[in-house]
């Protein structure tokens, strides 16, 4: 049986904009929202036949906005809108970005505040469900009034024009959309305003790096525990005690799961003089916490975001009201703090690798995690800490924030934007970045367990949980005792991270938590 996605304009979730972008569950809508839309839609007809001028309904737009349009060309100036919006340049979004921006879109006429009929949704939930993607150019938004750019482009094929992929082939879009089966619309007054204003493109990609950033995170706390048996760390810098004195909540958790992680670890504190660890160990929770708190916020935001009236005006009582709902603020605040709290995963997590590189500073590793010797004629995973160095680096640039930036457009009527979705895209690369840091602590921590044997370590002697985590890393990765092309292990690694690997077998550690 197919898995279902019900949408109503209220009750959309990160997870199942997820469900849909990229595990391509079939959406549904909500009959009630049916009635609210229908409702909406009558109340534009009824302005309409007024003929008295109503911002976007029967007038221009912007500067334009004064501009009176005849009642028989209402329709056209819908088309006209998304024919002169469709501005984007560059690569494509991916399609798992465009069929988020989709489900979320639909939710929001779903509201039934944007004088839609129900077929605009239907369609766009047709185009989901028979995997009509259009083709979007990334760049090209300013995130006021919304993603234009973006939303027009998904517009043109929704009319039978611009590009789309059928089932992954390019084509005009429509093609796709007759392959599909699906009738392209004939916009009426307001359907174009409805589909194109309001920051989705911005929202879809938010919603996809929350839900990747939670899963970021226990990540990193997997690795960092599989770390901290390397490095035969002191648990007393998790000693619950000192944690309810500081009562972040992320520093709790964060400690929490270091603790139950490395229970029962015969490697954890066996150095008995080691009064305590560098930062990167001791202060893990204080960090990770500050970064676990960080994207709790920003959840907040964007669950807020997904389940809003966005377009303008909006249709309110029968009236349509001129508004800035559209605008993307709230979400570029977001995604550059997500960026950010991201950012610093990643910087922590090449400190340990560094510390594990390091024989002045592992604690009884040897140089490289080069098999005892090996050294010279190999140079081991030496170079995987340049690698984390480098996206660590990059990341530093990219987490310049983006809503701090503001250029004026469309003749100075919008004289504030929000850059929303560079501030997206941007958290986006950090988090694609940070897993891969992730993956290569993940595999020189691996590396620098089986060393420990040479002290008389085995696996079978790290925690409950770092057991698992090392178990599963070995399942893809074989331990380097000479050198190799190391260019598939990184990818392996990143691969469980992306994919959610360690977490599903660790699941007991993340009870009551996202």
């Amino acid at each position: 049986m197919d898995k279902k996605v019900e949408i109503d304009g209220e009750h959309l979730t990160i997870e199942q904009v997820m469900d849909v972008a990229r595990h391509h569950w079939i959406v549904i809508l909500n009959h009630a929202a049916r009635n609210k839309m229908e409702g909406s839609e009558k109340a534009v007809q009824k302005i309409v036949e007024k003929d008295e001028p109503v911002y976007g309904i029967n007038t221009g737009f912007g500067p334009l906005r004064d501009t009176k349009i005849d009642r028989d060309k209402v329709g056209q100036l819908q088309v006209n809108l998304i024919r002169s919006h469709s501005v984007g340049t560059g690569d494509p979004f991916p399609e798992e970005v465009v069929r988020a921006a989709m489900v979320i879109r639909a939710n929001t006429i779903a509201k039934g505040c944007s004088g839609a009929r129900p077929v605009v949704a239907e369609t766009l939930l047709k185009m989901l469900n028979q995997e009509v993607t259009p083709f979007v150019p990334e760049k090209g938004s300013v995130g006021a009034s919304g993603d234009l750019a973006p939303l027009s482009h998904l517009a043109l094929v929704m009319i039978g024009e611009g590009e789309a992929c059928y089932k992954g082939e390019k084509m005009p879009g429509q093609e796709g959309m007759e392959k599909a089966g699906i009738a392209p619309l004939k916009l009426k007054a307001k359907e174009g305003l409805a589909i194109n204003n309001g920051a989705t493109f911005s929202a879809g990609m938010a919603a996809l790096a929350v839900s990747d950033a939670e899963a970021l995170l226990k990540n990193a706390v997997l690795a960092a525990a599989l770390s901290f048996e390397a490095f035969k760390a002191t648990s007393k810098a998790f000693d619950e005690r000192i944690h309810q004195l500081r009562p972040h909540k992320g520093q709790i958790e964060i400690a929490k799961h270091i603790r139950d992680l490395t229970r029962r670890s015969r490697i954890i504190d066996s150095m008995e003089k080691k009064v305590q660890d560098d930062y990167s160990v001791r202060c893990f929770p204080q960090v990770l916490g500050a970064s676990f708190d960080a994207v709790k916020y920003v959840r907040q935001v964007v669950e807020t975001e997904i389940n809003s009236a966005t377009d303008n005006p909006l249709i309110i009582d029968d009236h349509a009201i001129s508004g800035g709902n559209f605008h993307g603020q709230p979400l570029a605040l977001a995604m550059d703090f997500l960026g950010i709290a991201v950012s610093e995963i990643g910087d922590i997590s090449e400190r340990h690798l560094a510390k594990l590189m390091d024989n002045h500073h592992s604690d009884g590793l040897p140089i490289f995690l080069i098999p005892e010797g090996k050294e010279g004629l190999n140079s081991g995973p030496m170079m995987v800490q340049y690698t984390a160095a480098s996206l660590v680096s990059e990341n530093k640039v990219l987490s310049h924030p983006a809503c701090v930036d503001s250029i004026p457009t469309s003749a100075n009527a919008e004289d504030h934007v929000s850059m929303s979705t560079i501030a997206a895209r941007k958290a986006r690369e950090i988090l694609s970045n940070v897993e891969a840091i992730i993956g290569i602590e993940l595999l020189s921590a691996a590396q620098a367990v089986d060393l420990r044997r040479n002290e008389g370590y085995t696996p079978d002697d790290l925690g409950e949980g770092s057991r698992v985590v090392y178990t599963a890393v070995r399942e893809h990765i074989p331990a380097l005792t000479e050198d190799r092309y190391l260019y598939p292990d990184l990818e392996a690694a990143r691969g469980l991270v992306h994919e959610r690997n360690l977490i599903e077998k660790t699941r007991q550690y993340w009870k009551g938590n996202k």
